[in-house]
């Protein structure tokens, strides 16, 4: 079993690999904007009506078309690939301490059931 300083030093990479590279990018373009009010909770009381006038669930609206997930994915590689290779530059130190007080108020990670249920190989 790993000891509790790799874990620890563990979470505190990926939470601050997730703030800067995933939380930090396109994706806040679709947290931004107004949330549809919905009174059951789980938004089945919402729909949207397109310009063709078809009223589409909430549920089954796509929130993002393919050229805006390959963008988010080209800049979420981007980051991670920039964070990778810029670990060990002061500068880029200085930078992730500066974020490092907001994201360690994150809960702490879990290994995620994804790979718990399928084998790595």
């Amino acid at each position: 079993m790993k000891g509790f300083d790799e874990h620890h030093m563990a979470a505190k990479i990926v939470k601050m690999m997730a703030l800067l590279c995933v939380r930090n990018t396109r994706l806040e373009d679709l947290h931004a904007g107004r949330v549809p009010v919905s009174k059951t909770g789980d938004f089945s009381d919402v729909r949207v009506i397109d310009a063709d006038g078809n009223e589409i669930p909430w549920s089954d609206v796509s929130h993002l078309d393919d050229d805006g997930m390959k963008a988010l994915m080209k800049q979420i590689v981007n980051r991670l690939y920039t964070f990778y290779l810029k670990a060990d530059d002061p500068d880029f130190q200085r930078m992730l301490d500066r974020w490092a007080s907001v994201a360690g108020r994150w809960d702490e990670p879990e290994i995620d059931e994804f790979y718990k249920q399928k084998p790595l190989g």
